[in-house]
């Protein structure tokens, strides 16, 4: 399982995504995998590479959060939530994307 968190500089919400995915990965047994961190700095690099916001989660390449006409672009992301919108997901629905993420890698 490979695991990005895309973020820009001055996001307020990207180490509070990187704890909430860091204490998923330990609720959810995964001790194995390595985490990299990419800074999108410009716009451009935001539009090259499809980023919707800040933090975004790839999950084997794959954002599992993604909103397809939401634009690409250096903002904040907003996620929603079971308490209403927030900067990042809850550490619920991280399990729960990270359980199906094994679920369907053990059935292949």
């Amino acid at each position: 399982m490979k695991l990005s968190l895309q973020h820009f500089d001055n996001c307020p919400n990207w180490q509070v995504a990187q704890a909430a995915l860091l204490q998923a990965l330990a609720l959810v047994g995964i001790e194995d995998v390595e985490v990299t961190y990419r800074v999108v700095s410009t716009q451009e690099d935001a539009e090259a590479m499809g980023f919707r916001g800040s933090p975004t989660l790839l999950l084997d390449g794959v954002d599992p959060f993604a909103d397809p006409d939401a634009p690409a672009g250096l903002s904040c992301r907003v996620y929603r939530t079971d308490t209403g919108l927030a900067g990042t997901p809850t550490v619920k629905q991280l399990v729960a994307v990270l359980n199906e993420a094994q679920t369907l890698r053990s059935s292949n």
